[in-house]
């Protein structure tokens, strides 16, 4: 199955051309595996083109850089061909990395990422000072800064929009941020954050969604419409929007530092097939493309027109279980009643049944990486435990089965995106866990379609992932913390509470690496989330533009870019 291109693309003559959907037998297959907050995220072919066209490495991380004012014109609109719709456009609400492209453009936040993946000051003028015992951080911010519609920045705008991520319902932030009791506001300048307990987490949560300041003036008026017509600081602001087709963002002459902006206008245009948005780089429609396809990698790194930037993701693939969510996310749990879902036997023979290192081999080429836990092998928090890895074993997945009274084959439905190559992906594990006693049913959905089926429970074993944050809290309590916010899995374990809240209160490091540790074993005991594999995120971009920068958060920085001269 195919789903329907924006009507904008018929007049491509390659717009029509899909690829035979191949099983595991097939050499090299291409992946794009869409997930909550992640984008299709595939590996490129053998090496890698960097911003001056030279060929990298395999596996070596290529960011792009910096635009040079001097070698930029100014002016034009800049074409960026998008894997999926991005979902609401509201920071407390949306839940997918295409939302987080745009916001990039538009909606700046207390702090940012380097792509060292260090955490920098954005919107505030230096990191948080966090008192001695942990339950006060206080923000500065910069002056001066103007809202989209002509609003003033200031304390009293941020402390409206983080009461608005803890307090609005639905809000997918209110666990990223912590145990907050209030926000004070001493001056204009200044934001103080009080808890009620540490949380150590919470500055790398205001590098993302939860740090981006709204319009207060904006809020008042749209409240929970806000995605309608979002207001925030940024490079460019919200101009229009065509579901299934098409976003775009105009400059904002009000920008604090709109000198740096070069470009008039970004347009998010929606591409869902792989082999189009190449396609459609190679001709110019398009300047550029995300999640580029192991298929068209190989000739784009040879097109002198294009470079190919890639960087490991700080996120994951995988495969989440429905376990207690059959009245809808963030209501009371309540068991699906399935041998998957009441029975961690089941779902540990599932997970036994993938072979993880074919699929990194076969499907991959072996750029991704073998995955079997939120936490990456790059991150500070890392340690062997959380790094171990059960070992493909299909004639113990069996015997599990065999013990918890399941007759095989055991039928599994799995929702998964209905784009090309989500579905080779499908297929490649379908053919895998039969050998495991599975007989998975694949259920293809629209991407919104996913995203809206997670949540009301409506599901049995659903493909998603994860683009990653820097603090392992934010890829792990709200997936698999009871009162996680985007906890579709339904999940609830008090042990795993534990040790997700200590972790999150602990200030020391060593404490906090062996707790995050614990919580990767007790995970593979219960295998809410099937860990598969860590992605390394691909971007096709056009030689005629200059400063389009991807970063291990997967977000492609397009704000300071420009065509060259």
């Amino acid at each position: 199955m195919t789903r329907r291109l924006p009507l904008s693309l018929n007049r491509f003559t390659l717009s029509n051309r899909r690829r035979k959907v191949a099983g595991i037998g097939a050499a090299v297959i291409a992946l794009a595996l869409v997930g909550t907050a992640c984008s299709p995220v595939e590996p490129a072919g053998n090496s890698s083109s960097d911003s001056s066209g030279t060929q990298a490495p395999a596996g070596q991380d290529v960011f792009g850089e910096p635009a040079d004012a001097a070698q930029v014109k100014q002016g034009g609109t800049l074409t960026v061909a998008l894997s999926a719709d991005p979902d609401k456009l509201d920071p407390t609400l949306s839940r997918s990395l295409y939302s987080r492209y745009v916001f990039h453009t538009m909606c700046e936040k207390l702090y940012d990422l380097g792509s060292d993946a260090k955490i920098v000051p954005q919107l505030a003028t230096a990191l948080p000072t966090i008192s001695s015992d942990g339950l006060s951080l206080t923000i500065p911010l910069k002056q001066g800064v103007k809202f989209a519609d002509g609003g003033t920045l200031d304390s009293n705008a941020v402390k409206i929009s983080l009461n608005r991520d803890l307090t609005l319902a639905g809000s997918a932030r209110k666990s990223e941020l912590g145990p907050i009791t209030s926000i004070e506001t001493p001056d204009p300048k200044t934001v103080v954050i009080k808890l009620s307990k540490p949380f150590a987490p919470l500055t790398a949560a205001l590098a993302d969604r939860a740090g981006m300041v709204l319009s207060p003036a904006a809020v008042a008026k749209l409240g929970a419409n806000f995605s309608n017509a979002p207001v925030c600081v940024g490079p460019f602001k919200f101009a229009s929007r065509v579901a299934q087709n098409s976003i775009k963002v105009v400059k904002d002459p009000q920008y604090y530092d709109a000198a740096k902006v070069h470009l008039d206008a970004i347009e998010y245009r929606i591409i869902t097939d792989s082999s189009i948005r190449s396609a459609n780089l190679k001709s110019g429609d398009a300047q550029v493309a995300d999640s580029l396809s192991t298929q068209d990698t190989p000739s784009l790194q040879k097109d002198d027109t294009v470079s190919v930037l890639q960087s490991q993701s700080l996120g994951y693939q995988g495969l989440t279980i429905n376990i207690g969510n059959s009245s809808g996310v963030g209501n009371p749990l309540k068991s699906l009643g399935t041998p998957l879902a009441k029975d961690p036997r089941v779902r540990q023979a599932l997970a036994l049944s993938i072979d993880r290192e074919a699929l990194v081999k076969s499907l991959f080429g072996g750029l991704n990486t073998v995955a079997c836990s939120p936490i990456s092998p790059k991150s500070e928090f890392t340690s062997d435990t959380a790094q171990v890895c059960p070992a493909h074993d299909p004639a113990k997945a069996k015997q599990l089965l065999a013990d918890a009274g399941v007759k095989t084959p055991y039928k599994v439905e799995m929702v998964t995106s209905n784009n090309p190559d989500s579905l080779r992906l499908a297929q490649a594990l379908q053919g895998m866990v039969k050998e495991g006693g599975f007989d998975l049913v694949i259920k293809p959905v629209e991407y919104a379609a996913l995203l809206d089926q997670q949540d009301r429970g409506d599901f049995e074993l659903l493909q998603l992932g994860w683009s990653g944050r820097v603090d392992p809290d934010a890829n792990i309590f709200n997936f698999v913390g009871t009162t996680g916010s985007q906890n579709v899995s339904g999940y609830s374990s008090p042990d795993l509470d534990k040790l997700l809240t200590d972790a999150r209160q602990s200030t020391d490091q060593a404490q906090r690496v062996k707790l995050y540790g614990d919580v990767v074993t007790k995970l593979q005991q219960d295998d809410p989330i099937i860990y598969m594999y860590r992605q390394r995120n691909l971007t096709g971009v056009s030689k005629k533009l200059l400063g389009i920068q991807v970063y291990p958060d997967g977000v492609i920085r397009t704000a300071f870019a420009g065509f060259a001269k």
